[in-house]
């Protein structure tokens, strides 16, 4: 789509990244969304609306933002980049003038930002394009930090998508998996083929969608149970009995507290949901 319609093409944002002297950097994991339809995509598979304040994480040029704003009550954009970051609310006035005062930008990491570093109305969706290096740590802070947020579209990479919506079996279930379903409900959202980024990565994308749930019922705390799930997938190919010795003090007191919580010792860490694993630390105390 063109800027008529308040959204970025392929030529504006070259423009706008020649202007800023910017080239995307795999340092900070940047991949510059260049299809409009994705981004439209994107925000109709978030359900956002008029209701929402929305959080988006590494907005870059603003394809994203741009898309959004029409759409919801408030984007709050959080950007470490401070070039990015200082040119996002005129690319706003520019391309949407009628809806650029919905947006606020906070120049900050992600991996550091909490409710009071956020102005107006805590945010009630995250909806962001992650950078692929980062993307599994600031979902997980972010729905620690912002209890508000009670859904979650984001764009990662294909593998990191993978392991985020894994189920307890998966090849690729493992500590992502079991995290983020502490927090919610998670699926895949659809993929997103490589061509539509500048530049071109050399993986494949894909939508997840977390929607927030109640943790387990459990006297134990969420850093207790974390800490069971990162001793179990330590040594995936062990089985909990082994896998959970060093943090039990011994294999022979693991097994005591695995059957404890009526899991069998001789099962891997991939075997088990969140509820098993928070089974295993409230019998450990």
């Amino acid at each position: 789509m063109t800027r008529e319609t308040g959204l970025l093409g392929a030529g504006d944002i070259r423009r706008l990244a020649g202007e800023l002297g910017v080239r995307p950097t795999k340092k900070l994991g940047q991949n510059f969304v260049l299809d409009a339809g994705t981004v439209q995509r994107i925000v109709r598979a978030a359900a956002v609306g008029s209701d929402d304040v929305v959080l988006e994480v590494g907005p870059g040029l603003g394809s994203l933002t741009l898309a959004l704003l029409p759409v919801v009550g408030g984007v709050i954009a959080v950007e470490i980049d401070p070039v990015l970051a200082g040119r996002l609310p005129e690319t706003a006035a520019e391309f949407a003038p009628a809806v650029a005062d919905r947006l606020a930008v906070v120049r900050a990491d992600a991996m550091a930002v909490g409710r009071e570093d956020l102005p107006g109305p805590a945010p009630t969706a995250l909806v962001a394009n992650l950078p692929y290096n980062v993307a599994v740590p600031v979902v997980l802070h972010l729905l620690e930090e912002l209890p508000s947020l009670d859904r979650v579209l984001i764009m990662v990479q294909a593998e990191v998508a993978e392991r985020l919506a894994a189920r307890p079996g998966s090849k690729v279930y493992g500590v992502p998996s079991v995290k983020a379903s502490w927090y919610a409900q998670v699926r895949r959202a659809g993929s997103v083929g490589r061509a539509v980024f500048w530049p071109v990565p050399n993986v494949d994308s894909g939508l997840v969608s977390l929607v927030r749930r109640e943790p387990p019922q459990t006297s134990a705390s969420r850093r207790e149970v974390f800490a069971v799930v990162d001793a179990a997938f330590a040594q995936r190919r062990k089985t909990l009995r082994a896998a959970l010795a060093s943090w039990a003090g011994t294999a022979a007191r693991a097994e005591e507290i695995l059957r404890a919580a009526g899991i069998d010792p001789s099962l891997r860490g991939e075997q088990l949901d969140v509820e098993d694993f928070a089974k295993i630390a409230e019998n450990a105390g």
